[in-house]
């Protein structure tokens, strides 16, 4: 009968449990290397994704800046400045549309004294106020004074202000010539 002896002077050693824990250790971190790597390529796919979403975007803007400035010369050139009139004759006709025309002379039917007449009227509409422009004549110094008074009382007519007043030298014509503004409310009556 054979009996083994370890005749060495240290004890012999088992290296399994660092050999375990080193095979733990180094699966744990492959599968963390994998982990991380996968998440590399789904942010540089969605970075490349960015980049050419803000380089399509960027191209758009060019062009769009380019055809801008086309449009700028164009309309810049002598011949389209007919373009840019017949705009404003548009604007300004839907503006003054939008102006209840049949109320605002309503009002002026129960503001205005005797021996006034009307020779013009000129409304703007400027940020949800009309300022109108009036030119009057008037028959003598008392239908003006009336006028002006019968302005300041309205509740349709406000921010009255007395731009010039002209003495006519022709008989034939009213004695007076009135011009002023005034502010139009259609929500006084």
């Amino acid at each position: 009968m054979y009996v083994q002896l370890n005749l060495a002077t240290r004890p012999l050693v088992s290296h399994r449990r660092f050999l375990v824990l080193a095979g733990l250790l180094g699966t744990l971190g492959l599968l963390l290397l994998v982990i991380l790597g996968v998440r590399f390529v789904q942010l540089r796919r969605a970075e490349e994704n960015l980049r050419a979403r803000s380089q399509k975007i960027q191209q758009q803007m060019d062009a769009l800046l380019q055809q801008r400035k086309e449009l700028e010369q164009f309309f810049a050139q002598q011949e389209s400045a007919g373009f840019r009139d017949r705009a404003k004759f548009a604007a300004t006709a839907l503006q003054a549309r939008s102006i209840n025309w049949t109320q605002m002379f309503m009002d002026l039917e129960h503001i205005l004294p005797a021996g006034v007449r009307v020779f013009r009227i000129e409304p703007k509409l400027d940020k949800g106020t009309v300022s109108v422009h009036f030119i009057v004549g008037a028959v003598s110094q008392e239908a003006k004074l009336k006028l002006l008074k019968a302005f300041e009382g309205s509740t349709t007519f406000s921010r009255i202000e007395l731009i010039s007043e002209k003495t006519a030298s022709d008989p034939s014509t009213d004695p007076l010539t009135i011009e002023f503004s005034a502010d139009y409310s259609s929500v006084g009556i």
